[in-house]
């Protein structure tokens, strides 16, 4: 053809050809299977570029490592099981920093960093420069939209937004990838649970009084689909409802171990099965639902109105959805991760996943998306529950640690104030302020606090500022290098201290004590780590890997940048397959 013009036009129009007989003749703009949608587009993170539409990245919130293969067996064939049958299981998987808690462990998840590198070192923190304890997702400057006018419900601090991640994280960087076409959502039953996996480019929603809430930092007012799924008060059902156990009674392992002497109680909700959601009393009654089971279905029952009302995963670039299912947690808080109400739980959360995979399939197509599903921590037996197999397990009270700090440090250095601010796990904050009035040395009383903290029973180690800020603490040391992970300057306190094992340091008094994390040991550090998706191939991997690997492995699966402050490495077994 002598004219280029018309030979370029001509290969164009056959290059077109090709795509829509390859896709059966459907629309170049839409690919249609059913109902599910897919759209092409060039020159961004597109599902052309791309064999997914979603990435859907599940958190169970407190499920310990060992839990999915333990009760495998009584698992349905499309919950747990499509991903063990199907996917990547690596089964040796620990966190690496040195609190093991709800915020850290979802910053680390979604942005591949350390609390050194992300900034959430705990679930609060004290601020020196404002003067007060800050939760890990306040900020003043973007309200809560409330439910209830009524509401006597108390919420820790003022405002929620995703201010103090330092990080990016996998959504905001599939949102940049996409030239900002991707829908980036996070959902779950706790407000910190979807506000640090949304980013700051996504869209978070959580569960409270009675329905699902946001802030100003993402809407003017709540959506109008969200108003609408919240005035069919699904919540308000459970009124008529009773938690009883999912599966035949004579099938469960602790079907003769109900109501426990260390069991905790909530309310309504006693230490026995069933269990009766009724509660005249709408405070306690919300607060049932959010602590328990039923956080979790209404957590599904809202993500699918979500996938459905935003289309999530049928136009043009990949989108992103984290889910964030915390009865888990709550459940192994208030009754321990050994109690009846534990294993019904497990095989509830099963039965919720199978249903979340079912509808995704669906409306999107598993073949079409790359799943995730992960823990934000682990956790350990029940204090009491260890003391009966005679293992030196120990509670330690906060307060009369405190107590044994002040008066600890005013005999040492002979002064007559409180030089311990505040003791906010796992760190205790000096006065600076007292400390200059007194004419001490900061690095000082830092290394006095230490000593005494170390005379208190069950303390095992305490790490100065000053020594951590200096490089002191030897790196071929595992605790060491778990306190460095989670040393922010900012944020962290000037004492770091690691209790023994089986010795809580953590105190809630709202569940009557049981179940608590947060330690460097490895029941709280082993979590799950699946990943399931096209081209990704069944088997499992016992080498030791990092939640922090997760989103960089997401990154390298989709050919996109890490996070800003991700350190860990791309999972081979995942990234080098054919997708």
């Amino acid at each position: 053809m002598e004219n280029p013009r018309l030979w370029r036009i001509a290969v164009a129009l056959l290059c077109l050809f090709a795509v829509c007989t390859t896709y059966g003749g459907a629309s170049c703009e839409e690919l249609k299977a059913g109902d599910r949608t897919v759209a092409v587009k060039h020159g961004s993170l597109s599902t052309v570029d791309q064999p997914v539409s979603l990435v859907l990245q599940i958190t169970i919130d407190q499920l310990r490592g060992d839990q999915p293969s333990r009760f495998k067996s009584r698992f349905g064939p499309r919950g747990f099981r499509y991903l063990m049958d199907r996917g990547t299981i690596y089964s040796n998987a620990h966190y690496d920093h040195a609190d093991t808690e709800t915020g850290p462990g979802h910053a680390t998840l979604v942005t591949g960093a350390e609390p050194a590198q992300h900034g959430i070192v705990s679930g609060e923190w004290w601020s020196s420069r404002l003067k007060k304890e800050v939760y890990s997702v306040e900020d003043a400057n973007f309200p809560v939209f409330p439910l209830r006018k009524d509401s006597k419900k108390q919420i820790r601090g003022e405002g929620r937004g995703p201010g103090n991640l330092l990080s990016t994280t996998i959504g905001d960087e599939i949102f940049l990838a996409s030239d900002e076409r991707s829908k980036i959502f996070a959902v779950s039953g706790k407000d910190r649970s979807a506000i640090i996996p949304g980013g700051r480019t996504g869209k978070a929603f959580w569960f409270h009084d009675g329905g699902f809430t946001t802030s100003s930092y993402y809407f003017k007012e709540i959506p109008g689909w969200v108003k609408a799924w919240n005035d069919k008060k699904l919540a308000d059902s459970y009124q008529t409802k009773t938690w009883t156990l999912l599966q035949d009674p004579s099938t469960y392992i602790r079907a003769g171990r109900d109501d426990m002497p260390w069991e905790g109680t909530l309310h309504h909700l006693g230490r026995t099965m069933p269990k009766s959601f009724a509660n005249p009393n709408l405070d306690q009654f919300y607060e049932g639902l959010e602590q328990s089971i039923a956080s979790d279905e209404m957590v599904l029952a809202f993500s699918k109105e979500l996938i459905a009302q935003e289309n999530l995963g049928r136009h043009e670039s990949v989108d992103y959805l984290s889910l964030s299912f915390a009865s888990t947690d709550y459940v192994g808080h208030t009754w321990g991760i050994s109690s009846l109400e534990a294993e019904d739980n497990i095989l509830r959360v099963d039965k919720n996943l199978a249903e979340l995979f079912d509808y995704i399939d669906k409306k999107i197509g598993l073949e079409r998306t790359l799943i995730v599903l992960s823990a934000d921590h682990g956790t350990g037996e029940v204090t009491e529950y260890m003391q009966t197999l005679r293992f030196p397990a120990k509670r330690v009270d906060p307060f009369d640690f405190l107590k044994h700090m002040n008066d600890g440090l005013k005999k040492r250095l002979r002064v007559g104030d409180n030089l311990i601010r505040i003791f906010i796990y796992p760190y205790l904050y000096l006065d600076e302020d007292l400390i200059a009035k007194n004419k001490l040395s900061l690095e000082t009383v830092e290394r006095q606090a230490a000593e005494v903290a170390l005379q208190y029973p069950g303390i095992e180690f305490a790490a100065c500022r000053e020594d951590i800020l200096n490089g002191r603490l030897s790196s071929s040391q595992l605790h060491h290098v778990q306190i460095m992970n989670t040393f922010q300057p900012e944020r962290s306190g000037h004492v770091h201290l690691i209790g023994g094992q089986y010795v809580n340091l953590v105190h809630y008094p709202w569940n009557k004590k049981t179940g608590l994390h947060g330690s460097v040991w490895s029941y709280d550090t082993f979590v799950p780590i699946f990943f399931a998706g096209p081209g990704i191939k069944p088997q499992m991997v016992a080498r030791r890997v990092g939640p922090h690997d997760i989103a960089p492995t997401i990154a390298n699966y989709l050919g996109i940048k890490p996070p800003s402050g991700s350190v860990g490495n791309p999972l081979a077994e995942v990234v080098q397959t054919e997708h």
